[in-house]
Parts: C-alpha cells; sequence; structure tokens
C-alpha cells in the first residue's frame, strides 16, 4: 500500500510503498475514504511538538473508510461496512474513562501519533472504538467528524454548556472555529464570529454566525463585543492557540461568563485573578470528544443540523500530500482531506 511518513520535523512527508497491515485479534482493517488534513500534524511537522512515537511514523487522526478485514474475535463489523475512526482511541478503565471523561483519557491512543494514523490507503485500529456511518452521509466528507466537528461539539456542548438564547462569541473561523460558531447556532444561540481574514468571516456567515467582527480594522475587539452583546458575552471560546487573544475573548464576557479555551499552545496564559473571583468568572479547557456523543454527532450531520459536505474546500493525493499540508501553512480554504486512492 501507499503511505505518506513522517521522519522528523522540518521534512517533508515521504511518499513509500509499505506492507497492507494484517488485523489482530479484537482490531478492523480500513480501506481509507479520507483523511483530514489537521494543524496538529504541523505541530509535529513544523513546530517540533514530539510524536509519542518515534518516527518514522505514519500521520494522520480524522479517518473514514471501509472495513476491508476483520481480526479475530471480531463480531460487530463485516467487509464492506463504512465506519468512522475516532482521533482519539481509550482504554475504558482508566480513572478519567470511569468518570465519563474519556476524551482525557490517562491511556488514550492517537492515531497518527501512538500508532501509524491514516495518511494511507490502509490503517489498523481497534474496532471497539470506531463508528457506524449511515449510507445518506457521504463517506469522504465525514472524515471530519472524527476531530474537526466534534471537537468543536464537545466544546459548545459539554465544556461551554451553550443554550438556547445564549450570547456566543467565537475567536477564529478556520476550520475548527467554524465548526463551534455551526454547532452553537445549532444550539440555538445568537453568535459573533471573530478573525481577521474577511473569507473566514464569510465562511462564519454561511455556518450560522449572526454578527461578524473583523478584529484588523479595531484594536479594542473585547470593548466591541461587550457594547454589541449589552455587556459581554455568555460564552467565550478561542479557536485559535494564542494566548493574547484568548485574553481578548476572557475580556468580552459578562460578570460570571466562561471562556472555553479550544486552541493549543505551548505558553503561559495570564488573566487576572481578581476578576475570576469577584466577577466569578469561568476558565475551562476542552480537548476532543467524548465517545458517547460521536453517534448525536453523527446524526445531527445525516439530518442536516450540522453541514459537513460544504466543510471541504480542497482533496488532495498521497502523492500531492506535502502541497495540501503547504494550503493549510497559507490558511487556503475551510477544510482540505487526503483521499488515498485519487
Amino acid at each position: 500500500m501507499k503511505a505518506a511518513v513522517f521522519y522528523g520535523a522540518h521534512r517533508p512527508l515521504e511518499i513509500e510503498e509499505r506492507p497492507i497491515p494484517v488485523p489482530g485479534a479484537g482490531e478492523v482493517l480500513v480501506r481509507v475514504a479520507a483523511c483530514g488534513l489537521c494543524h496538529t500534524d504541523l505541530h509535529y511537522i513544523d513546530h517540533d511538538v514530539p510524536t509519542f512515537h518515534k518516527p518514522p511514523l505514519v500521520l494522520g487522526h480524522e479517518a473514514s473508510g471501509i472495513v476491508a478485514r476483520v481480526g479475530s474475535g471480531v463480531e460487530r463489523w463485516s467487509e464492506g461496512d463504512r465506519i468512522l475512526i475516532p482521533a482519539l482511541l481509550t482504554c475504558g478503565s482508566c480513572g478519567a474513562c470511569r468518570r465519563g471523561r474519556e476524551n482525557i483519557c490517562e491511556r488514550g491512543i492517537m492515531p497518527g501519533n501512538h500508532i501509524d494514523g491514516a495518511y494511507a490507503e490502509y490503517v489498523c485500529v481497534p474496532a471497539k472504538d470506531t463508528l457506524a456511518l449511515p449510507d445518506d452521509l457521504p463517506l469522504e466528507e465525514a472524515c471530519l467528524i472524527a476531530d474537526a466537528v466534534s471537537t468543536p461539539f464537545h466544546a459548545v456542548v459539554n465544556r461551554g454548556e451553550v443554550r438556547p438564547g445564549d450570547r456566543v462569541v467565537v475567536y477564529g473561523c478556520g476550520g475548527v472555529g467554524v465548526n463551534v460558531v455551526q454547532i452553537a447556532a445549532a444550539s440555538g444561540a445568537d453568535v459573533w464570529a471573530v478573525d481577521v481574514r474577511p473569507e473566514r468571516l464569510e465562511h462564519a456567515a454561511r455556518f450560522g454566525a449572526g454578527h461578524l467582527v473583523d478584529a484588523s480594522a479595531t484594536s479594542e475587539v473585547a470593548k466591541a463585543i461587550r457594547r454589541e452583546t449589552g455587556g459581554g458575552a455568555d460564552v467565550a471560546f478561542e479557536a485559535i492557540g494564542n494566548p493574547a487573544t484568548m485574553r481578548q475573548a476572557f475580556d468580552s464576557l459578562h460578570r460570571g461568563g466562561r471562556l472555553v479555551v479550544v486552541g493549543y499552545s505551548e505558553h503561559d496564559l495570564t488573566l487576572s485573578a481578581a476578576k475570576i473571583m469577584f466577577n466569578e468568572m469561568e476558565v475551562r479547557g476542552s480537548l476532543g470528544c467524548r465517545p458517547v456523543d460521536y453517534p448525536r454527532i453523527i446524526e445531527m450531520a445525516r439530518r442536516g443540523t450540522i453541514a459537513v459536505k460544504p466543510l471541504v474546500t480542497g482533496r488532495f493525493s498521497l502523492d500531492d500530500i506535502n502541497a495540501g499540508l503547504d494550503a493549510l501553512r497559507g490558511g487556503q480554504g475551510l477544510r482540505n482531506i487526503v483521499v488515498p486512492t485519487a
């Protein structure tokens, strides 16, 4: 099979021929239909963030596909079944899993980090973690549910606790942020979208934002949000990964408001302890998605409550994956996917 292999930071992925993996007990072999190109992979390639499994490693953690073979003991799946591979494979038995917090599993395994991922024609994963995809969802575009849609769902529904009528502000309207926008809007919120790029604000409007704020046009974004919302937002999401915009998002809230940090940054974040205490502010992190939530997200996509197909603005073959990563670096498009058989 063909695979795109990571050999270390600051190097392009190398296209290689590898043996098709053989599923072990409890595993399925998946013929990859598509895998989303994600900024997490750029952390490994461009920013020296180490992978858990040392290179060489096949990256890619946002995949959908067809069951090609089942390992011993697998009864749930048959060859030809359409499935989604979650971005995190959980143990189910650690303290976090037992508390219903599987998304922060102490022994979680991420394809493309702990094990070979889905920038390949085939990938092996534990059968217990995979999810059925209905026939009326487009198989390639559905790969985004694994991370780009499910991570915002968890952020909005579980960590942000967004309710109908809430005033929500979203900082950063790229591939993750635009899904924070559409899931918050689907939850009944009135959404303010903040970005410096007009095309991203246009995307946010198409996915449900009722108010657009061009952050390049003002140095006082938080003040503008407080004014427009009549005192501040109920919930603010930061989907960029920049401490400066995290502070702006925090300052956009009213008393008792809630900040949800979705973007990753290795830098420290400084907030006013006095404001947190006196105003009973909340600051929450958000990572990935719980397994129990995936069926609900899939059903929302099937019904059209949230859109999946319009999210994909670019497709790349495995041979062209480095061009796809360049497009990701340059912020081109909304979400790009790799189609191994293209």
